[in-house]
């Protein structure tokens, strides 16, 4: 039987599972007038954003794939476009569901704890659907079609595409008016969060989902379609070495895991809802434990079926340990009820400096829990594979795909915290009982360790995923190690290793810009807008949404030229050694930089939330002024730089993938014989 068959049956089992989970979110009630304009206020925003934002990926879409078309064929520049429109569409998806379900999770707050966490993770669970579903249904069909994991890397490369530009302009659109909000709003005016009067809050709220829903979404599903299409390529490489060790069933394998892992993503959510929903983290990390399980029984199965070397069920398992470490370290480090978040509250005691010093320290900290998991699981996968007869290097991308093949139950867990987040902004500002914004707030902060774990994953599994395509690369360019004693080499690697904090700086400093314009536009409503610090007239929402909007688009230019130029312009100039030297460089750092911003910027969101609820004088201390500073640095760190690094990692790896066959003929050394 031809067992990748199942892949696109698995993915519209996930896509009814979604359908599943929006009938019963629809169901639930909407509410009070006042939290339906607030809701439509907030989807208006989204939807103008998203629309400004494809019409840039279109323009984006006709120039690369005309030029893929030229270089690599029609079929090709097919699969790029559909892989572009495949995340978008998951991405457009999830999103409008979260958009429903924010005013309704408020709603469903008036009946407890768990009838609200119901009703968000419900959302949630759409979105996570709709990424696996739509990208196994993809890949699958292709694969099914072509038999040519090549054609399947276009695919991977389109989803690339619209994650770079979706995760980094969703970034900068939610910093800059949460930044704005929060400084003028809470340190200056002294508002409480989410307050109607503030003229950011529509802006704030549009921001977490074009950023946390659509944007973390579409990086999600680059890195799982990447991770995919690195194992399949290097198992091609590897079938056409020594075909009598590696057959089809190799070049399969990863598809057909990635089809195992939608199954096991539904029964984690299976968990999740059955759970009492009384504690919010505690039925997340249960449903991802169960994920993780059933994905590992899973994978026992498909090797024992199809034959296969034992020793890709231990890599899968390496993986999967290596995406429970990071989990773990992350809830550690950045949930309201741990010592590190506490701590870093307490030194708002001493001010701002302490504050930030103390998260910053934390932040880097965090960083050591992951960095050794995934050394561990990297070495593990890498000689187990080799103890037992099976190829290194393919055992590392296989991985790769086993902490990925949890994505459905990862992004359901993201999207779950925008939309409490929206939830509690509602509640506030259409003036709900303060019972009800209390039940809120408890799903927020659970929601933004939700948040933290699945940026810290993403960036992780990017960093695997950067490695399998390194391989993929490798094999294509004939490099068989990296001599770090040759000039070219190390020339490559430092300009690697400089690529993640440029392209972080550029990102923060788009938000600091467009901050600095948020900031004006709402002192400038304060002073002439009569009657709205006193709640008789409404402020301007949507012209703070507009200079969200236009920032960020046009800020994208720089970091997206950055990343797609770097990679070409040292594969040729320098050659296909030092190409490998930049992507070691950039995978090294970028994962290093990665996780400790998305750590410390939910440690200090975190720490204002403990003082906001009553701790250390309660909102409007001096105290929480400083956490409001300390959570306003961490902002762009967590939402905006740090997870959109590993989209980073991912775009340089596929990019020098793609372009592999040209850079080992065409590269400047290889032509005129330098170094």
């Amino acid at each position: 039987m031809d067992w990748v068959l199942l892949t696109p049956i698995s993915a519209i089992i996930s896509i009814l599972a979604g359908g599943y989970l929006f009938l019963q979110v629809r169901r639930a009630p909407t509410g009070s007038k006042e939290a339906a304009k607030v809701s439509r206020a907030i989807t208006e925003g989204a939807n103008a954003y998203l629309k400004v934002l494809y019409t840039a990926l279109v323009a984006v879409a006709v120039i690369v794939s005309i030029a893929l078309l030229i270089l690599f064929g029609v079929w090709t520049a097919v699969a790029y476009v559909l892989g572009a429109l495949s995340s978008a569409l998951a991405g457009y998806l999830g999103m409008q569901v979260a958009l429903m379900a924010n005013a309704k999770s408020a709603t469903a707050a008036k009946g407890g704890l768990s009838q609200a966490f119901s009703v968000a993770f419900s959302a949630g669970g759409v979105m996570g659907m709709s990424v696996v579903g739509l990208a196994v249904l993809g890949m699958g069909t292709i694969y099914v079609i072509f038999r040519d994991p090549n054609i399947v890397l276009g695919f991977s490369f389109g989803a690339t595409s619209f994650a770079l530009l979706a995760k980094a302009g969703g970034g900068i659109f939610t910093k800059t008016a949460d930044v704005g909000a929060d400084l003028v709003g809470k340190v200056e005016l002294g508002l409480p969060e989410d307050d109607r009067r503030n003229p950011a809050v529509i802006a704030d709220n549009v921001g977490d989902n074009v950023g946390d829903v659509a944007g973390m979404g579409a990086d999600i599903f680059d890195s799982y379609v990447a991770s995919v299409v690195a194992a399949m390529i290097l198992a091609t490489s590897l079938a056409n070495k020594y075909p009598s060790t590696y057959d089809i069933r190799y070049v399969t394998a990863p598809l057909i895991h990635a089809a195992a892992g939608v199954i096991a993503s539904v029964i984690g959510m299976v968990f999740v809802r059955r759970s009492q929903g009384n504690n919010p983290t505690k039925a997340l990390n249960l449903g991802t434990y169960a994920t993780c399980a059933a994905f590992a029984l899973l994978s026992l199965g498909i090797v024992r079926l199809l034959g296969l070397n034992i020793a890709v069920f231990w890599a899968n398992v390496a993986g999967l340990s290596a995406g429970i470490i990071i989990g773990l370290t992350t809830d550690y480090y950045t949930s309201i009820d741990r010592e590190a978040v506490r701590r870093t509250a307490e030194a708002s005691q001493t001010g701002t400096a302490i504050n930030i010093l103390t998260g910053f320290s934390y932040g880097l900290l965090s960083i050591v829990p992951p960095m050794l998991g995934i050394a561990t699981a990297t070495l593990a996968a890498y000689l187990v594979s080799e103890a037992m007869g099976m190829n290194g290097m393919y055992g590392i991308s296989i991985s790769a795909v086993g902490m990925l093949s949890i994505s459905g139950m990862v992004v359901s867990s993201d999207a779950y915290g925008p939309i409490v987040d929206n939830a509690q902004g509602i509640a506030e500002m259409s003036g709900m009982d303060p019972k009800v914004i209390q039940v809120c707030a408890q799903m927020d902060a659970a929601g933004n360790t939700a948040k933290a774990i699945t940026k810290g994953f993403a960036i992780s599994a990017a960093g695997l995923t950067a490695l399998a395509l390194f391989a993929a690369y490798a094999e294509t360019v004939g490099l068989v190690y990296l001599d770090l004693l040759h000039p070219a080499v190390i020339a490559g690697a430092l300009v690697g290793a400089m690529m993640p904090p440029t392209f972080s700086a550029m990102t923060i400093l788009s938000v600091s810009k467009n901050a600095f314009k948020m900031i004006e536009e709402i002192r400038r409503q304060v002073r002439e807008i009569p009657g709205l610090l006193e709640g008789t007239t409404d402020p301007d929402y949507a012209s703070c949404v507009r200079i969200a909007s236009q920032g960020a688009l046009w800020e994208l230019v720089g970091p997206g030229l950055l990343a797609f130029l770097a990679p070409l312009v040292v594969g040729f100039l320098l050659g296909p050694a030092a190409l490998g030297g930049f992507l070691v460089g950039s995978i090294l750092v970028g994962v290093v930089f990665g996780l400790f911003m998305a750590n410390a910027g939910g440690l200090w969101d975190n720490a204002k939330k403990y003082i906001e609820d009553g701790h250390l004088g309660g909102t409007g201390s001096e105290e929480h002024k400083a956490a409001v500073v300390g959570d306003t640095v961490g902002d762009p760190f967590k939402d905006t730089a740090g997870p959109s690094v590993n989209t980073l990692l991912t775009v340089v790896a596929l990019i020098a993938t793609v372009f592999a066959p040209f850079i080992a003929r065409m590269a400047l050394p290889t032509l005129f014989g330098w170094f």
